[in-house]
């Protein structure tokens, strides 16, 4: 692996090893993720050569023209932001077939391109490989001393405890896992998101599908999902919650048009509904609940800061949750699992699961603390446990809070109460 072209400030990232293992079997690898997370840096990382698209003028015209040009070079060859010349994309196909070799190219891209572009992808020829912004492991906040796939294989967790403080944890929600922003204070962090988001209302997000959308709309849209952030809200609610000093809401569809182009942006990320088999015939709810890729994005949409979020601690729980939900995505992703959440219609909520490809389950509660709020996250997953038949799912391999900070423990009946600053990959 080569570092030649990585910058001296880099910091390593957990999806290294899913690229790594992803260039040892495809001959390209698409390492898509929102803009800023990382992913130029990254490719870098593995790369011998490379074709920054997004800084030719004339990249578009060069694909069509001289794609052998933007192909050629030291391999793999790093093709940056390719969908700013989304011709180079057959080229590349071809290329891949006739080197017939792993390892050729890497990718990168901030926005989901239109399906008819890379449908003839093709079996073994790119391998997709999602990046976040950073975690709070990768940006030297969490020690890992408790991973999360040694809890998916069910294995006892070491005490831990954190002496860090709710202020903190705030200001690390607030400044993000922005690799241009980690360093910086959460004022300076949040004043750079605010102006990111002013230009995915302004212009990326009219690029994403050469759909002309209303600026305004889009950042009223972004300000009522900062403010039902890790919740279930509809596109009803959330076309009400836009109406502000309008006389007239967003009507729904909008909200869901916005929606979608939003999550090609990989702005937002849903957290979809699990759907078990239980042991009674509860309704299950299915609404998607709401979070954006980084729950910095939230506070820049409400143009709040950290000292207001700590005289809001009920609002910053839902913070809390969403930085959680972040973290458990880039852990977990290195075993494939899919993500999800629980509610029924009694009113139970377990806020994450996670299910791996071969149907072993964990569950999560994440509560900023206290005792109270960790004896109801430890009665929720009991409860969890009991509805869901697991002669037919299994039984969960591990049942977990995760809190802010204070002591970390383990239940004599295996659940296990983890601050998110001792969790890791």
């Amino acid at each position: 692996m080569s570092v030649t072209l990585t910058p001296p400030q880099y910091r390593t990232r957990v999806v290294e090893h899913e690229i790594s293992t992803a260039l040892q079997a495809s001959p390209a690898v698409l390492l898509d993720g929102p803009r800023a997370c990382g992913k130029t840096w990254t490719g870098q990382r593995f790369a011998r050569s490379e074709a920054l698209l997004d800084t030719l003028p004339t990249a578009r015209l060069a694909a069509s023209v001289d794609a052998a040009g933007l192909l050629s070079g030291p391999t793999p060859r790093l093709l940056d932001e390719w969908h700013f010349a989304p011709g180079i994309w057959n080229p590349m196909r071809r290329a891949c077939d006739d080197r017939a070799q792993p390892g050729q190219f890497i990718l990168t891209g901030s926005a989901t391109p239109p399906d008819d572009l890379t449908r003839h992808s093709g079996a073994g020829r790119v391998a997709r490989v999602r990046m976040r912004p950073m975690s709070l492991f990768e940006s030297g906040e969490s020690d890992g001393s408790v991973s999360v796939r040694e809890l998916l294989d069910g294995a006892s967790c070491r005490p831990a405890s954190s002496d860090m403080s709710i202020t903190y944890i705030i200001e690390a929600a607030c400044r993000g896992g922005w690799p241009a922003a980690v360093d910086r204070t959460s004022e300076a962090a949040q004043r750079y998101l605010r102006s990111y988001l002013d230009d995915i209302s302004r212009t990326d997000i009219a690029l994403v599908d050469d759909v002309k959308r209303d600026p305004v709309g889009v950042r009223r849209l972004l300000t009522s999902l900062g403010r039902n952030v890790a919740t279930p809200a509809s596109y009803t609610t959330l076309a009400a919650d836009t109406t502000g000093d309008q006389a007239v809401p967003m009507h729904a569809r909008t909200v869901r048009s916005y929606l979608t182009a939003l999550e090609r942006l990989f702005v937002t990320e849903d957290l979809h509904a699990w759907r078990p088999h239980l042991r009674s015939r509860a309704q299950l709810r299915t609404s998607a609940v709401r979070h954006f890729v980084c729950p910095s994005l939230a506070v820049a949409a409400l143009r709040t800061n950290s000292a207001r979020l700590r005289a809001d601690l009920n609002f910053f729980g839902l913070l809390f949750e969403s930085l959680v939900v972040r973290d458990l995505r880039v852990y977990s992703q290195l075993d494939g699992c899919q993500m999800s959440h629980y509610r029924d219609e009694y009113g139970l909520e377990v806020d994450v699961i996670l299910e791996r490809a071969d149907g072993e389950w964990a569950a999560f509660e994440i509560k900023l603390g206290g005792e109270r709020l960790i004896n109801e996250g430890i009665e929720s997953l009991r409860k969890l446990a009991e509805r869901v038949d697991t002669k037919r799912m299994g039984t969960p391999r591990k049942l977990t809070v995760i809190t802010a900070g204070g002591y970390g423990f383990e239940l004599p009946d295996g659940i296990a109460v983890i601050p998110i600053t001792a969790l890791g990959p």
